[in-house]
């Protein structure tokens, strides 16, 4: 498994995501630990997580995996997100969705993250969405003296544009480490409406939430790229999912997959990706499908 710089830390090229840790029937640590182990067989170090997840359950999932084989923390990075406050789990009493980037909620909830995972540090924290109501220099300096303080490795975002990254980063000394944006061959806009482009002038890597479009890939939406993906599959000797994610990564900026599943079997084949070689022409025909027509 390649390995990426990102920021002062080093990630797999392919994260596996915990958004569905909550979802599972089986939450048992033992459980969680399989997958873990699963994922390290191949390579896949870095564990994406985020406050919300599984309503605010899924990073204490991850910790009680993390209490019951200690070992396993210094074989990971772990990656999590806050800012988003949801009236469910322990915000069952607000009344609305909203986002919180003030200094006092990043610091509670960072703290609130290193209890439930039982940890000392946060590899990468990123704020998860956008906040219209920010107050840049305030959150950025929150930022910085979390990272001063040792209680987070490095710093990014999540799902921000341009401008947000910018006004973000004039207010800080930590230099963001990455953008983790949806980006899939059935949700390609950022490659060509700047996003991308502008990560990759910055040489900064970009992580891919969604990059088998949640599901859409295998339902009638996706029939055409489906059929492009499954005879290069075929060719490959993997299965169509492993296309996707391989299409992803023949993009020249550094974009890391995060691949999200439950299944053990699946979990065992997210390095499959890897295996596949995708020249010029093959990459466009992907795409071509997904567009629906040729480039112009």
């Amino acid at each position: 498994m390649d390995r990426v710089k990102v920021g002062p830390l080093e990630f797999s090229r392919i994260v596996y995501g915990m958004w569905r840790l909550g979802d599972d029937e089986d939450t048992s640590p033992a459980h969680v630990q399989a997958k873990i182990e699963a994922c390290l067989a191949q390579g896949i170090t870095t564990m994406d997580q985020a406050d919300i997840y599984g309503g605010y359950t899924a990073e204490a999932i991850l910790g009680d995996a993390l209490r019951a084989s200690p070992g396993l923390r210094e074989k990971i990075e772990i990656v999590t997100k806050c800012d988003i406050i949801a009236p469910v789990g322990r915000y069952a009493d607000k009344r609305v969705k909203y986002y919180d980037t003030s200094a006092h909620h990043i610091t509670a909830s960072v703290e609130q993250s290193l209890t439930a995972m039982g940890i000392e540090v946060i590899d990468l924290l990123l704020i998860h969405r956008p906040d219209p109501l920010i107050h840049h220099e305030e959150t950025g300096l929150a930022l910085d003296t979390l990272v001063a303080a040792g209680k987070v490795r490095a710093v990014g975002v999540s799902n921000f544009k341009r401008h947000d990254w910018s006004l973000l980063q004039s207010a800080m000394e930590t230099p963001l480490a990455t953008n983790q944006v949806e980006l899939s061959v059935m949700h390609h806009a950022p490659l060509t409406d700047g996003e991308v482009a502008w990560m990759q002038e910055k040489a900064v890597p970009i992580m891919a939430w969604s990059p088998l479009a949640g599901g859409r890939l295998f339902g009638e939406e996706g029939a055409a790229v489906r059929e492009v993906l499954t005879r290069v599959a075929q060719e490959a000797g993997v299965g169509p999912e492993a296309v996707a994610v391989a299409w992803l990564l023949r993009h020249p900026a550094l974009i890391l997959p995060v691949m999200g599943t439950n299944n053990l079997r699946r979990i065992k084949g997210l390095g499959d990706a890897l295996k596949v070689t995708l020249d010029r022409q093959s990459w466009f025909e992907i795409y071509t499908a997904a567009l629906g027509h040729e480039v112009p």
